[in-house]
């Protein structure tokens, strides 16, 4: 018999070393990307090894801790005890990136305020969906500052300090001109409006606040979500 056969036999008559075993299967577990199955694990360990046994031994082990040995469809894997899945949760804010709709729309409130709806569509030249002025009320740049005393009584929109705040503005005065909101992306090259800066004070001869309409007020609802 050779000495490559005499060792060849050694090795299949000599058993593995269950502790080396263990451990071994312990390491390919931990570093798998993915869930592994015994005959996984059998083809990575040297002949002989006791898989099984070594996964009932670490599946002991770590029975009760923080990180369990748990078996899914046939395929191992460690899990974070279910008890402690709580931990695991992240909350996090998620950044919206706001359509080009809704800059123009923010940037014509902030410079013509008061402004209404109608007054925000003829500066754009385009009718403006309901969602765009709901986002920036949502998300609290703009607030409701009264009603106009014509025809319909639409309610007028403006700015609020959380708008300023955000764009690092100590007031309205301090607002960049038409060139610079062009350069900053936040109007369209093509975009005419004839901005003016408004005066953060001003409250139009011809609008009522909305204080004095009451926000619980039926004709506040139906105007608002129309």
């Amino acid at each position: 018999m050779t000495e490559a056969e005499t060792d060849a036999a050694v090795e299949t008559i000599v058993p593995a070393n269950p502790v080396e075993t263990e451990r071994q299967v312990e390491a390919l577990l931990f570093a798998a990307a993915e869930p592994l199955s015994a005959a996984d694990l059998a083809q990575r360990l040297p002949h002989g090894a006791d898989v099984g046994r070594a996964l009932a031994a670490l599946r002991g082990r770590y029975a009760g801790r923080g990180v369990e040995l748990v078996c899914v469809a046939e395929r191992w894997r460690f899990s974070t005890a279910p008890d402690l899945g709580y931990l695991m949760t992240a909350e996090r804010e998620e950044s919206r990136k706001l359509s080009k709709a809704a800059m123009e729309t923010l940037a014509i409130i902030a410079y013509h305020q008061p402004t209404t709806r109608a007054e925000i569509e003829q500066i754009r030249g385009v009718g403006l969906s309901k969602g765009t002025l709901d986002l920036l009320l949502q998300i609290g740049w703009v607030k409701l500052r009264g009603r106009r005393r014509s025809p319909g009584r639409p309610v007028t929109y403006g700015v609020t300090d959380a708008f300023l705040e955000h764009f690092g503005l100590a007031s309205l005065a301090d607002l960049p001109g038409a060139s610079e909101m062009k350069a900053l992306g936040l109007l369209d090259a093509s975009f005419t409006g004839d901005f003016q800066l408004p005066d953060p004070n001003r409250q139009d001869a011809d609008e009522d606040p909305l204080s004095e309409v009451g926000l619980d007020a039926p004709e506040f609802h139906q105007d608002f979500l129309e």
